[in-house]
């Protein structure tokens, strides 16, 4: 699926994915093939939750982080959706081997 794009220039990261959207900060983003993928993943761990679920997962898991690291970067670095992605990004065939519910396995994973 070919992603849609919305550019927004006051997100505050440089991408982030709202199926079947990826918001960015700027245009050439676009063309940053990891960047694109990380948002991928993201897209594929949204539809196996479908949807809702996922972001109210997410949330979840960012204030319990929030809570047990005290620090914003740590609690969402440690997110295990994130922990996936970033884990991921790289291997832009990652999305074709990738297993279902990949991200489970990222729960409790420490740094």
């Amino acid at each position: 699926m070919r992603p849609l794009f919305l550019i927004f220039p006051k997100l505050p990261a440089s991408g982030m994915a709202i199926f079947p959207f990826i918001l960015i900060k700027d245009r050439r983003f676009k063309l940053d093939p990891i960047l694109v993928n990380h948002e991928r993943i993201h897209f594929r761990q949204q539809l196996e939750l479908l949807i809702l679920p996922f972001f109210l997962l997410y949330f979840f898991h960012y204030l319990i982080n929030l809570l047990r690291y005290k620090n914003h970067y740590l609690a969402y670095f440690n997110i295990c959706f994130e922990k996936e992605a970033y884990t991921h990004d790289r291997n832009l065939a990652y999305l074709t081997e990738r297993k279902l519910f990949s991200w489970v396995r990222f729960l409790g994973k420490k740094d």
